[in-house]
């Protein structure tokens, strides 16, 4: 059996305490800083660019962005645009810009109001202009990190001009659903799919299609590549094409 008199017992408790008080700074000096509130602002923009010549001269590029406000955690604002040109032989074969705006307030932990305005430019579909404020609900059916897919329904007013034609107004409908999916912590897949009808002539519908994967090539720059697929049932001509089918690369920059 050992044995400790006081003056012992005391050196070994102020050395225990030294060592206690040095592992709990070197535990303090490696324990990371506590993370700040997540910001206001964040966004991306990219751009892409096609070049090709020989039998045939082409040139096709895009410009992208998207940016997003939490002003509050329940609140998110977010403004897209997508400007697609392309050139063959010195004539335009592609010339397409969209924009749009949504203000989404979640009201409980899965379900959500929203509010949106819709912009849609495109020359070889003869659309002058399309102009569509709609409002409505969603639910979030998945709502992960690693997952998020949702669905929402909403109704409101679709003004639409042609060549040689006046402003078209009318009520309108319109439903969507969006999917996100991290596949790798550098990796991520998303999809979207948006429907748009006139509601006193629901055989005149606007649908768009999308299906992309993005990955990361530092911490603030990727890589993504979309196909979108644009589809009017009712476009103003005869001749016009219903569909239209877009594959868009770009390398995009976060902020």
């Amino acid at each position: 059996m050992m044995t400790f008199d006081k003056r012992t017992t005391g050196v070994a408790v102020a050395v225990a305490m030294f060592c206690l008080i040095g592992s709990a700074r070197a535990a303090w000096a490696q324990a990371p800083a506590p993370a700040g509130p997540p910001p206001t602002w964040t966004g991306s923009a990219g751009a892409g660019i096609a070049v090709t010549s020989g039998n045939s001269d082409t040139m096709n590029y895009n410009l992208g962005f998207d940016i997003t406000r939490t002003p509050k955690a329940r609140n998110v604002m977010k403004w897209t645009g997508l400007y697609l040109r392309g050139d063959q032989n010195d004539v335009v074969v592609v010339n397409r810009t969209s924009l749009a705006f949504r203000d989404e307030f979640t009201y409980s932990g899965r379900t959500f109001f929203f509010g949106q305005i819709d912009y849609l430019r495109d020359t070889f579909k003869l659309i002058d202009y399309l102009v569509a404020p709609t409002a409505g609900i969603g639910y979030k059916i998945l709502d992960t990190d690693p997952a998020k897919f949702a669905v929402d329904a909403g109704a409101g007013t679709i003004s639409e001009k042609n060549p040689g034609v006046d402003v078209r107004t009318s009520a309108a409908l319109t439903a969507s659903e969006k999917l996100q999916l991290q596949l790798t912590p550098t990796a991520l897949l998303k999809h979207a799919t948006t429907g748009l009808w006139k509601a006193d002539d629901l055989e005149d519908g606007l649908y768009t299609f999308s299906i992309g994967l993005a990955t990361q090539i530092s911490p603030r720059v990727q890589l993504s590549v979309d196909l979108l697929d644009t589809f009017k049932n009712k476009p103003p001509t005869v001749a016009t094409k219903k569909n239209d089918v877009a594959l868009v690369t770009a390398i995009t920059a976060k902020f």
